[in-house]
C-alpha cells in the first residue's frame, strides 16, 4: 500500500473513524422498542437488548440477514421482529433472554424497498392480550397493504377488513387501532406536504368506524396508543418531533423539540416511548413527558467494517484497451485495473481503497494511464505510469463540478474532457493549464474526438431542439467551426486515420412507420452513417464506380503500377507511423461534401473509425428490449473500400476499438473479450479475458466515507437548484457526515443517505443499492388465489382464483391455465405428497417451488378421500393477476352502472406497460359517449403527452359508404365525454397527465390530490460499491413561469375520499362519482354525430 502525500477531505473521516472504533458509546442504534426496564433495538442489522437506563448491550441475533422492527411481547416474554433471513421478509419471533428465531409468515409480498432488503410483513403491534401479532403486507392487495392477524404460535395470517394501513398501534382494550392510511416511512424526502402526507385515523374493530384525528398538511405519523392520549410524530415546526392527540379535549400538544434531527421511530412501552434521534436513543416518560438519552456500549465486533479482500469485475464502470491490445483497462470499485488478453497477471494500477478512480484512458503511446479521481475531495485528472510505478501526476486543480471521461490526443500530449456545466475542455499534461473550447446552451457535450495529428478536435452539440451539429475546433487557431446545419441531427463523429474523413451518425432518413390500429405514424431507425471528405479535392470514398475491359499489356502495365502503388504506400505507411502529417480541412463548402455510407438505415450509435474500415452498433427498439443490462446490440463492421457491411458480433452491450483498429474489446453482460476486427462472425466468449483475477483489499469504513461525499457532491453537482432548496447544503454535510464513524453496516449508509438527500426536500430523490451481505434466497411460489381456513373441516379453501391472461408469461395464472382443474370453493389437500393442514401456514409448503411442476391435490369437500391430482407451475409474483382484476372489476361495475354507454382506461404508469395498457383499452372503446380515465395509483414513468394527444383528438370530418357504419377522421378519436379519477398515489408522470388533462379542457378531475412529484430524473451515477443515489435534474414549471405541482400535488375538481368503512362495504366512491358526473354530463350535453343526408341526385 502506498504512503499518500494528499491527505484529502475522505481521508480524514477515515482517520475519525479509527478514533470512534472503540468508543464506549454506541450510535446509529434503529427501530427501538421498549418494555419496562428493557429496550430492544436494531444495530448493525442484527437485534440488541440493553437495560432501559443505558448500559451495556446484548446481542440477540446474528445473521446476514437484516432484523427490523423489533416489538415486545404485552408480558415482555418474547420479541416479535420482521426478518429477511432468506432473501424474503417475514414475521419471526424469539424469546427475550435469547434463543432461536421462529418463523410465522411465509409469503414474498409484492413491494421491494430501500436499501436493498425486501420490506414486506412489517411488524407492527402485538395484540393487548400478547397471543398474536399485528403485521402489515402487500401481499393480497392491489395496490395498498393490509394489515394481518398471526398468532403467536403461527399458522394462517388473517386480514382484517381495513383496506389499507401504513402503521398501526392497539387502544389499550384492543377493540381499536390508531393508524395511518398511507405509508412513506422510507421515503427519503422531508418536510412533505403532498397528497400522500400522513395523518392519524381511529378504526374501530367491531363497527369498521374510521375517524380522521389529525389534519396537518405535512406528516403525523407513527401512531401510539396510551391510555386516553394517541402519541405520534409531526413535522408540525420543520423536524419531526413527538407530539400528543388528547382524545378527551381533541387538542394536540408537542411533547419533544429535537432541532437537528428528526424524531425516528418511535414505540411504545408500559411506562415510556423510546425513539431514535441523530443515531442516538432517547426514552421518554409517560408520566412526565420528558425525555432522556440513554447511553448505550455496545460490544461489536463490527465484522462488517473490517478491510476484506473482494472481487470486483462485476462493479466494472467502462473499459478499453491499451495501444497494442495486449491488456485491457478498467475502472472498477474506485480502481484502475489492467487485465492480460492471455498471459500475465492483473494489476491493480492505483491501489487507493479510500479514494475512487473512473474513466480511465490508456495513452496511445503506452506510457500513462489517465483518469479522475476525487483524492482532493473534487474530481480532477492524474496521470499514472502503465505499470503502477512512480508517483501520481496531477494534472488539473480547477475541479468544481462532475467531469466526463477524458480522451488522449494521438501524440499523446493532451487529453479532451467534458463536465457537468456544458464545457467542453482540452489541457496538455506538460503545461497543465485546461483550455476552454466551448460552452454549450442547451445540454452537456459527450461525443469528442481528435484528428490524427492531435491539431483538430470535433464534438456534437445540441442546439435548442435538441438537434445536434457537428463542430470543428483548430487548436492552433484556437477557434470553433460549425459544419453540420441545425435540421439535422448530427453527432458521433470521429476522424478516420488517414487525415481525409470525418464520419458521424445522423437521423436524417425519414420512412414513416404507420400503426396497426390508427393512421398515424412514427419514424425509426431514421439513423445512418454519413462522410466528409475534410479536403476539397478529395474525391468521396464512395464515389461512382466502373469496370473497365483493358487489353492483356495494359493488364500488365497496371499489374506492375499496383505492385509499385502497394510498396510506396508500405513506404508512406511507415513514415506515418514515425509522424503523422498535418491534416488540412478546407471548410469553405464543407457542407456539401457529406456523403451517405451506403448501408441500410437503422438505430446506431457509437461510431469508431480505423485505417479503411468503420465499426458501430445496431440498437434494438425500445419496446423489443427486455431490461437496459440486457446484451442485445449488434457490432458492424463496415469495409470502406471493398463497400461491404458485415455483423461481427451480436448481443453485446458495448465495445471499443485497438489503436490501429485490429482488435476489438466488447462487453457483454459480466463477460469481456478481445477479438480480431475481421471479417466472419464472432460469437460472445471468443477471446474472453479473465476478469476474475480483479480483486482488492475494500476498506468498508473509507469507501463508506467515500461514498457519503460523492453523493453529497452528485446532488450538490446535478441537483436542478443551485441554491439547494434554500438549504445550506455544506451544513447538512456536517451534520450527516459526523454519523460515519458510526456506520456498521451498508444499510446504515444508505439509512445516512437518504437523511442527508432528504433535506432537500424534493421528489425523485432515492437511495439504493450497495454491496450488502449475501443471503441465499429460498423463493416461495404463488398459485394466484385467496385461500381461507376451513377451520371445521380442517384444510383450507380456495376462495378466490385470479384470472389470468396465459398467453403472457408475466400474466400467468398457475390455477387458470390449460388442464389444471381447480375451482373456487375447491380445497388445498397436500403439495407433493404432503398433507395441508389448518392450522399449518399453507405457503409453507411451496418453497423453492416457482416456475418448477408441483403436483397438488385438491377437493371440492374437506378430505383427502377422492381428492384429485393437478399439477401446477406456482408464479412469484401474483401482483399482475392482482392488479388485473383489480382493473376488470372496476370496467364491470362501468358498464353495468351505464348500460355499456361509457367506457373505463385504467393507466398504471406513464411508462411502457402503462402506455400498453392505455392503448389497447383505448383504442377499444373510441365509439362509447364516454370515457373514465382511471389515474389513480398510477407509478409515473415519461411525460405523458402522448397520452393526452390521443385523449384531446377532435372529429374533422364523415366518411359515408353505401353499407355499413360511417367512418370517422380521425378514426381513432372520442366523441364523447371524459372524466379522470386521481388519487393521492397518483404520481410524477402520474401527476402530470391529470395536470395536462384538465388545462386541455378534457374534464373534470374526481378524487384526491395527487402525490406531488413533478422533478424528473434524467441518468443513473453509481457509487463505488455499486449503490446508487438519484439526483432531480429538471423540474416542472407551469405555462405562468411559476414552479407547480412539486411538494403540493394536484388538486381535483371534485373531491372525492374512498373512504375506508365505505370501501369495506364493496364500494368505489371515486369510481361512483365519476360514473354520476359523465352520466349527467352525457344526458345534459349530448354529443350526436349527424345522420346521412339524402343522397346527391346529380344528374
Amino acid at each position: 500500500m502506498r504512503n499518500f502525500r494528499v491527505i484529502a477531505l475522505g481521508l480524514l473521516l477515515v482517520l475519525l473513524m479509527a478514533c470512534f472504533a472503540y468508543a464506549e458509546e454506541g450510535r446509529l442504534m434503529r427501530f427501538p422498542d421498549i418494555h419496562k426496564d428493557k429496550v430492544v433495538f436494531v444495530y448493525a442489522g442484527d437485534l440488541w437488548l440493553v437495560s432501559s437506563a443505558g448500559g451495556m448491550a446484548r446481542k440477540l441475533t446474528s445473521h446476514p440477514g437484516a432484523e427490523l422492527f423489533p416489538k415486545f411481547s404485552p408480558d415482555g416474554k418474547f420479541i416479535a421482529f420482521t426478518g429477511a433471513y432468506d432473501g424474503n421478509a417475514d414475521v419471526y419471533v424469539i424469546p427475550t433472554d435469547g434463543g432461536e428465531p421462529r418463523r410465522l409468515t411465509y409469503h414474498p409480498g409484492a413491494w421491494p424497498s430501500s436499501g436493498g432488503v425486501q420490506i414486506d410483513d412489517w411488524v407492527l403491534d402485538w395484540y393487548p392480550n400478547g397471543k398474536a401479532i399485528l403485521f402489515r403486507s402487500s401481499r393480497e392487495s392491489f395496490p395498498a397493504s393490509k394489515l394481518f392477524h398471526i398468532n403467536l404460535d403461527g399458522g394462517f395470517p388473517e386480514a382484517l377488513r381495513l383496506p389499507e394501513a401504513g402503521m398501526a398501534s392497539f387502544s389499550p382494550d384492543g377493540e381499536k387501532i390508531a393508524y395511518n392510511r398511507k405509508s412513506r416511512e422510507f421515503r427519503t424526502w422531508k418536510r412533505y406536504k403532498g397528497g400522500t402526507a400522513q395523518d392519524i385515523w381511529i378504526y374501530d374493530l367491531k363497527t369498521d368506524a374510521v375517524d380522521r384525528i389529525t389534519d396537518w398538511e405535512g406528516t403525523d405519523n407513527v401512531p401510539m396508543w396510551s391510555g386516553k392520549k394517541i402519541y405520534f410524530t409531526s413535522d408540525r415546526d420543520h423536524t419531526l418531533n413527538l407530539h400528543s392527540y388528547d382524545l378527551t379535549t381533541k387538542s394536540i400538544r408537542k411533547i419533544t423539540n429535537h432541532q437537528d434531527y428528526d424524531v425516528k421511530w418511535p414505540s411504545l412501552g408500559p411506562e415510556a416511548i423510546v425513539y431514535e434521534n441523530g443515531g442516538y436513543l432517547y426514552v421518554l416518560n409517560l408520566d412526565n413527558e420528558k425525555s432522556e438519552k440513554i447511553s448505550v456500549e455496545i460490544p461489536a465486533e463490527r465484522i462488517l467494517t473490517r478491510p476484506n479482500w473482494e472481487k470486483v469485475s462485476d462493479l466494472i464502470i467502462d473499459f478499453s484497451l491499451s495501444p497494442s491490445a495486449k491488456r485491457a483497462l478498467f475502472s472498477a470499485r474506485g480502481e484502475v485495473f489492467t487485465v492480460p488478453k492471455e498471459k500475465g497477471e492483473v494489476r491493480n494500477v492505483t491501489q487507493t481503497p479510500i479514494i475512487r478512480e473512473i474513466y480511465s484512458a490508456w495513452s496511445p503511446d503506452g506510457k500513462w494511464i489517465a483518469y479522475l479521481s476525487d483524492r482532493s475531495g473534487e474530481y480532477e485528472l492524474y496521470l499514472r505510469a502503465q505499470d503502477g510505478t512512480g508517483e501520481e501526476k496531477r494534472i488539473t486543480t480547477d475541479g468544481n463540478c462532475y467531469r466526463f471521461p477524458p480522451v488522449w490526443s494521438p501524440d499523446s500530449k493532451k487529453l479532451l474532457y467534458s463536465d457537468k456545466k456544458l464545457r467542453l475542455y482540452y489541457v496538455d499534461i506538460d503545461e497543465r493549464e485546461p483550455v476552454l473550447i466551448d460552452k454549450a446552451e442547451v445540454s452537456e457535450i459527450h461525443d469528442y474526438a481528435w484528428s490524427s495529428d492531435s491539431k483538430w478536435i470535433t464534438y456534437s452539440k445540441n442546439n435548442p431542439a435538441y438537434f445536434a451539429s457537428v463542430y470543428l475546433y483548430s487548436v492552433d487557431k484556437k477557434k470553433t467551426y460549425q459544419i453540420t446545419g441545425d435540421l439535422t441531427d448530427d453527432f458521433s463523429p470521429v476522424f478516420d486515420p488517414e487525415g481525409k474523413y470525418l464520419y458521424f451518425v445522423s437521423a436524417r432518413s425519414f420512412y414513416p412507420t404507420f400503426s396497426d390500429f390508427e393512421p398515424t405514424y412514427v419514424y425509426r431507425n431514421t439513423r445512418n452513417i454519413y462522410v466528409i471528405t475534410l479536403q476539397a479535392d478529395s474525391l468521396s470514398p464512395f464515389a461512382p464506380e466502373s469496370d473497365e475491359e483493358k487489353g492483356k499489356e495494359e493488364d500488365k502495365d497496371e499489374e506492375k503500377k499496383d505492385k509499385d502503388k502497394e510498396k510506396d504506400k508500405k513506404k508512406e505507411d511507415e513514415e506515418e507511423e514515425e509522424k503523422p502529417k498535418d491534416i488540412q480541412i478546407d471548410l469553405e463548402g464543407i457542407d456539401q461534401r457529406i456523403v451517405g455510407v451506403p448501408i441500410k438505415p437503422g438505430n446506431y450509435a457509437s461510431l469508431n473509425a480505423a485505417k479503411g474500415k468503420l465499426f458501430y452498433l445496431s440498437l434494438p427498439a425500445i419496446y423489443e428490449r427486455g431490461s437496459d443490462s440486457e446484451p442485445q446490440n449488434d457490432l458492424h463492421m463496415y469495409d470502406v473500400e471493398e463497400r461491404e457491411d458485415e455483423t461481427i458480433l451480436s448481443g453485446i452491450n458495448n465495445y471499443d476499438i485497438s489503436q490501429e483498429g485490429d482488435k476489438i474489446i466488447y462487453k457483454s453482460g459480466n463477460t469481456y473479450g478481445i477479438i480480431d476486427a475481421k471479417s466472419g462472425k464472432d460469437k460472445v466468449g471468443d477471446g474472453k479475458i479473465n476478469t476474475g483475477g480483479m480483486e482488492m483489499k475494500v476498506d468498508p469504513r473509507g469507501e463508506w466515507a467515500q461514498m457519503f461525499n460523492e453523493a453529497w457532491r452528485l446532488e450538490r453537482d446535478f441537483f436542478y437548484d443551485p441554491n439547494m432548496h434554500g438549504v445550506d447544503w455544506k451544513t447538512m454535510k456536517k451534520r450527516y457526515g459526523q454519523l460515519l464513524p458510526y456506520v456498521a453496516h451498508r444499510w446504515d449508509l444508505n439509512y445516512l443517505l437518504g437523511e442527508l438527500i432528504g433535506e432537500l426536500c424534493c421528489s425523485h430523490t432515492y437511495v439504493g443499492g450497495g454491496k450488502m451481505p449475501k443471503i441465499e434466497t429460498v423463493d416461495i411460489g404463488l398459485l394466484g388465489a385467496d385461500l381461507e381456513p376451513d377451520k371445521k373441516g380442517g384444510y383450507y379453501r380456495f376462495r378466490k382464483i385470479y384470472k389470468g391472461e396465459n398467453w403472457k408469461d408475466d400474466r400467468r395464472a398457475p390455477l387458470t391455465e390449460p388442464g389444471v382443474d381447480v375451482k373456487e370453493g375447491d380445497y388445498l389437500i397436500a403439495v407433493d405428497g404432503e398433507e395441508v393442514k389448518y392450522p399449518a401456514n399453507p405457503y409453507a409448503f411451496f418453497e423453492r417451488t416457482v416456475d418448477k411442476q408441483v403436483k397438488i391435490k385438491v377437493n371440492d369437500k374437506p378430505s383427502a378421500d377422492g381428492a384429485r391430482e393437478v399439477t401446477v407451475k406456482p408464479a412469484r409474483s401474483e401482483y399482475m393477476l392482482r392488479y388485473l382484476d383489480w382493473v376488470e372489476t372496476r370496467r364491470r361495475m362501468v358498464d353495468e352502472a351505464t348500460d355499456g354507454r361509457v367506457g373505463y382506461i385504467h393507466v398504471p404508469n406513464t411508462s411502457l406497460f402503462g402506455l400498453n395498457e392505455f392503448s389497447r383499452s383505448f383504442f377499444a372503446q373510441t365509439r362509447k359517449e364516454g370515457l373514465i380515465i382511471d389515474v389513480r395509483y398510477n407509478g409515473g414513468g415519461m411525460i405523458p403527452d402522448m397520452f393526452i394527444e390521443h385523449l384531446q383528438r377532435n372529429l374533422m370530418s364523415l366518411w359515408a359508404p353505401r353499407e355499413g357504419q360511417i367512418w370517422r377522421t380521425p378514426n381513432v378519436a372520442l366523441f364523447g365525454h371524459m372524466v379522470c379519477i386521481i388519487n393521492e398515489y397518483a404520481g410524477s408522470g402520474g401527476d402530470a397527465l391529470p395536470y395536462y388533462f384538465r388545462e386541455q379542457g378534457l374534464g373534470p378531475l374526481i378524487g384526491t390530490r395527487t402525490w406531488g412529484g413533478l422533478v424528473g430524473i434524467a441518468r443513473g451515477l453509481p457509487l463505488m460499491d455499486g449503490g446508487s443515489v438519484t439526483c432531480s435534474e429538471f423540474a416542472f414549471m407551469n405555462l405562468k413561469g411559476e414552479w407547480d405541482v412539486e411538494n403540493h400535488g394536484v388538486d381535483p375538481d371534485i373531491e372525492v375520499d374512498n373512504r375506508p368503512d365505505l370501501v369495506i362495504k364493496g364500494r368505489d366512491p371515486q369510481l361512483e362519482k365519476a360514473v354520476e358526473v359523465i352520466m349527467k354530463k352525457i344526458e345534459e350535453e349530448p354529443k350526436e354525430l349527424p345522420k346521412k343526408p339524402s343522397y346527391p341526385i346529380k344528374k
